[in-house]
């Protein structure tokens, strides 16, 4: 049975350590506060609001964000900002640094790793905090920066962390190279990479985070994305129906399966669902608390990730 949405607390799902912050493993994604780009109008300002203070009565302690997460006449760090100072001791904001966009909202040039310390203070000014819980270096698809070494950008945060202005380091959209890479150079306490039931591309990078002992944080989990079928598996190419049925019976929605599924692929890993509404919020803050048993998960499992190249996905 589902546990109330109105009621279940994020912790339900336990708990996990961002680096010697610990943090409930269902936690909170800001992208979607201000409205997306392509939405017809921003989302209303204080249901915006009311959302995150919402988050934190249900014991949502780990809110991801960015400075570049923004409309023209919205932004979420200053959402975060305005509905939750003075912060709580227990919240841990985690944000991310790397692409820059313009005032007119399109993507500019990727950061160099002496242009970093500048967005890192722009975090700091927006969210009114004198240090960053967790800093992520964005990597990857559609940013200009698919290949290569991460290093001289990650030893830049790594001296901005020296120097007090970041407390712990994580990485985001990488490859499992690119994070064997970064795990040398410097400790890290979390991925954060597209992946979800019917996007299981990174199943490796999830493996590799678990031997590390590092947050393995998905985004986009409760998107289809380019869904297909493990061959041989008895489900429909999408899966959908096989999510639908599931969903009934444990009386939940598709979503909330979605959402269970993630936290069941380990201790390790993190949900950060993003949402606007105080309904859609609710529903996944009660996803901590659905239990899917071994039939259920043997079934999700089956559905596989798509065989072709991984999605170009939005910062």
């Amino acid at each position: 049975m589902t546990p109330d949405p109105t009621t279940t607390a994020a912790g339900a799902a336990g708990t996990w350590q961002l680096g010697d912050r610990t943090v409930n493993r269902l936690g909170f994604g800001a992208m979607r506060l201000t409205g997306m780009p392509w939405d017809p109008a921003p989302r209303d300002r204080e249901t915006a609001i009311a959302v995150l203070r919402r988050a934190v009565e249900l014991g949502v302690d780990h809110i991801d964000t960015a400075a570049f997460y923004f409309l023209p006449t919205r932004s979420s760090n200053e959402l975060i900002s305005t509905a939750l100072q003075p912060y709580a001791d227990d919240l841990v904001i985690v944000t991310k640094v790397g692409p820059s966009r313009s005032r007119a909202g399109g993507f500019e040039e990727y950061a160099r790793p002496g242009q970093l310390r500048t967005q890192v203070e722009e975090n700091l000014r927006q969210l009114g905090r004198d240090q960053l819980d967790v800093v992520n270096l964005r990597w990857g698809a559609g940013l200009g920066k698919d290949e290569g070494s991460i290093a001289d950008h990650l030893g830049a945060l790594a001296e901005l962390r020296d120097v007090g202005l970041i407390r712990h380091l994580g990485v985001s959209n990488v490859t499992a190279e690119q994070l064997t890479e970064a795990l040398a150079l410097t400790p890290i306490v979390c991925v954060q990479n597209r992946y979800g039931l019917t996007e299981r591309a990174d199943d490796t990078i999830l493996d590799l985070c678990a031997r590390h002992g590092v947050a393995f944080v998905p985004f986009f989990a409760m998107g289809a994305g380019v869904p297909g079928a493990v061959p041989g598996a008895e489900v429909d190419r999408t899966g959908e129906s096989v999510i639908a049925e599931i969903a009934d019976q444990v009386g939940a929605t598709p979503a909330q399966v979605r959402l269970a599924w993630t936290l069941h692929r380990g201790p390790h890993v993190l949900a950060i669902p993003g949402t606007g509404s105080l309904d859609h919020l609710e529903q996944n803050v009660a996803a901590a608390g659905i239990e899917l048993g071994p039939d259920a998960l043997a079934r999700l499992d089956a559905i596989g990730a798509h065989d072709g190249p991984p999605m170009t996905a939005r910062p």
